[in-house]
């Protein structure tokens, strides 16, 4: 006898879909990535992701703007600095882009959540995460850079500040300088499992951070291991992360679902630049339809288990659920 359980029954009608899908895309999950630069009028476009630009804080201001008019109220920001030199010191100078360009979106946007990448590897004129001493990234001597940076990011007025360097002990450092500070409600979000992973190419051409020696595989974390991610974000949350992402996203959906079946807070996932880069090259060559990838894309994220998805798709996703 044919089968009295069908399941097409439910998938006959777009509006019968829609009401038993299990998984649902929204554009307060997205936080859009920009890059911010010193100087007036800048919109470059980075050539390996094509639709995504170099700003100036006044433009930067513009984009923020139009990305909030597409639903996306998050961004996080990385910075270009005018000069690098080895310990990065322009990652905690007041005047530097991103804390320029805070400063500024919090005035105009009072709505919009502002987050900050904490790391070094943007300012250092080696390209690493931390300090370098004979062909050596140190750990210990790098907190106190970050804690300092991530304090100077409060005090420009940014609403999470997110250490991505993978020091160890990063986080317990830049809680207690920003408790120390007088930044007691500003939360941490960890790049807590962020792997050494190919798919981030792109964004060494977008920040400028590719390293000028070796690769850090001494410090990001080994595609291999899964395990390993559930100690390193149990490190984190100890240290006093309120939120933990896993980086990259589509390549670690195994990791993402691990790290939100064990641990009860939220979770981030990046969509990196890689990530964006092929669908980009993909749709531009025909082989893929842009949108239903870029959907589909992040619903996987999604289903995965994130509760927080920073994607460049941020400013698309936003428009096409939108309408």
């Amino acid at each position: 006898m044919f089968p009295t359980i069908r399941p097409r029954r439910l998938r006959r009608h777009a509006t019968l879909r829609a009401l038993v899908r299990e998984t649902r895309l929204s554009p307060d999950s997205f936080v859009y990535p920009l890059f911010v630069r010193h100087g007036k009028g800048v919109r470059d476009e980075i050539t390996s992701m094509p639709g995504i630009f170099h700003f100036s804080p006044d433009t930067l201001l513009e984009e923020v703007g139009a990305a909030r008019e597409d639903g996306v109220r998050a961004v996080i920001l990385f910075g270009l600095p005018e000069q690098k030199d080895a310990q990065g010191s322009e990652a905690w100078a007041d005047d530097a882009a991103v804390q320029t360009a805070v400063r500024q979106i919090k005035a105009a946007y009072d709505d919009v959540l502002v987050l900050t990448d904490v790391c070094l590897c943007e300012y250092t004129d080696h390209g690493h995460c931390g300090v370098v001493e004979d062909g050596r990234v140190l750990n210990d001597p790098s907190l106190e850079l970050l804690a300092g940076t991530a304090v100077s990011h409060a005090r420009a007025g940014a609403d999470l500040v997110a250490p991505s360097d993978m020091m160890d002990g990063r986080v317990g450092a830049i809680r207690e300088a920003l408790d120390s500070a007088g930044f007691g409600d500003i939360a941490i979000l960890s790049y807590a499992a962020k792997y050494a992973s190919a798919f981030y190419g792109p964004f060494r051409e977008a920040a400028d951070s590719a390293p000028q020696f070796g690769d850090r595989s001494t410090y990001q974390m080994d595609p291999a291991n899964g395990d390993e991610a559930l100690r390193e974000v149990a490190l984190d949350l100890d240290e006093g992360a309120d939120m933990v992402m896993v980086k990259p996203a589509l390549p670690y959906l195994d990791v993402i679902r691990r790290v939100k079946d064990h641990f009860e807070v939220p979770v981030a996932a990046y969509n990196v630049s890689g990530e964006f880069s092929m669908v980009a090259a993909a749709a531009t060559n025909g082989w893929l339809d842009r949108e239903r990838t870029v959907l589909e894309t992040l619903t996987s994220i999604k289903r995965a288990g994130a509760d927080v998805i920073v994607t460049y798709h941020a400013r698309e996703a936003g428009r096409l659920l939108r309408g």
